[in-house]
C-alpha cells in the first residue's frame, strides 16, 4: 500500500486539477476545500500549496482544464447552419458533463494557451471555415457560448428537463401536477399550459431556441464572398 511519501511523489498539478474538477462536478464548488482535496489525494494540505497558492488558483485551473479539453465536433456537415448547431450542442454537452464550468464562467476569464486553443481559437476557426466572415465568426461564437451557458444554467436546477437522467420522467410528472394544481383564477395560463411550461428546461426547448439563433445569424451575419446563407 502506497504511503504518504510515495503518493506525494506521484502527485502533479494535472492530477490535482482532475480530482478537484471531479469534486466540483459531482458535488459542488463550495464543497471543494484544500483540506478536502488533500484528503482525496491522500496527501497533506501543505503539499498542495507547493502547486497552488489558494483555492482560487485551483478554480482558475479547473476552468482552464475544462475549456482546454473541449471536444470539437466532427465536421460531418459543413454548412454554416449545421456547424453552428453542432458547436452549440457540443458546448451544452460539455457544460452538462462539467456543471462546475457554468458557475466558473461567471467569475473568471480563461487566459492559458490550452484553454483558449480548445474552446476559443479552434471554434472560431471552424466557423470561419463554414463561411462566416472575420468578425462575424466571432459574433456567432459569442452567440453559441452565451446561449449554451444561459440554457445550461437554467436547466441545471430543473432536472425534469433532461430526458437522459434517471428519474427525470417522474420529476416531469410531479412538475406538471404542480403547475396544473395552481389556482386557475390566478394562473390561468400556467394551469392551462402545464405540459408546455414543464417543457421549458427540456432539450426540445434548447433546440427551438438554437434554430431561432441560427436563423437570425444566417440573416444578419456577413458571410465570406461566394458563400450564401444556407436554408435551415
Amino acid at each position: 500500500m502506497a504511503g504518504p511519501r510515495s503518493r506525494a511523489k506521484s502527485l502533479s498539478s494535472e492530477r490535482i486539477i482532475e480530482v478537484a474538477t471531479r469534486i466540483c462536478d459531482e458535488e459542488d464548488i463550495e464543497v471543494l476545500t484544500i483540506r478536502r482535496l488533500a484528503s482525496e489525494l491522500g496527501v497533506g494540505a501543505m503539499t498542495l500549496y507547493s502547486y497552488f497558492r489558494s483555492k482560487e488558483e485551483i478554480l482558475d485551473a479547473i476552468a482552464d482544464y475544462v475549456m482546454g479539453n473541449f471536444r470539437l465536433p466532427a465536421a460531418e456537415e459543413t454548412s454554416p447552419a449545421a456547424v453552428v448547431r453542432d458547436l452549440a450542442l457540443a458546448f451544452l454537452e460539455m457544460m452538462r458533463e462539467h456543471p462546475s464550468i457554468v458557475r466558473l464562467f461567471s467569475t473568471r476569464v480563461n487566459t492559458t494557451p490550452e484553454s483558449m486553443s480548445g474552446a476559443f481559437e479552434a471554434v472560431i476557426g471552424r466557423l470561419r471555415e463554414a463561411g462566416f466572415k472575420d468578425g462575424g465568426a466571432v459574433r456567432v461564437y459569442g452567440l453559441i457560448v452565451q446561449y449554451s451557458l444561459g440554457f445550461a444554467s437554467y436547466q441545471a436546477p430543473r432536472p425534469w428537463g433532461r430526458r437522459d437522467l434517471s428519474g427525470s420522467e417522474e420529476l416531469r410528472r410531479q412538475r406538471r401536477h404542480f403547475y396544473a394544481a395552481l389556482p386557475r383564477d390566478d394562473f390561468p395560463n400556467m394551469v392551462g399550459l402545464a405540459e408546455d411550461v414543464t417543457a421549458l428546461p427540456g432539450d426540445d426547448q434548447f433546440l427551438f431556441g438554437l434554430e431561432c439563433l441560427i436563423d437570425g445569424a444566417m440573416r444578419r451575419v456577413e458571410m465570406v464572398d461566394g458563400v450564401a446563407p444556407e436554408a435551415l
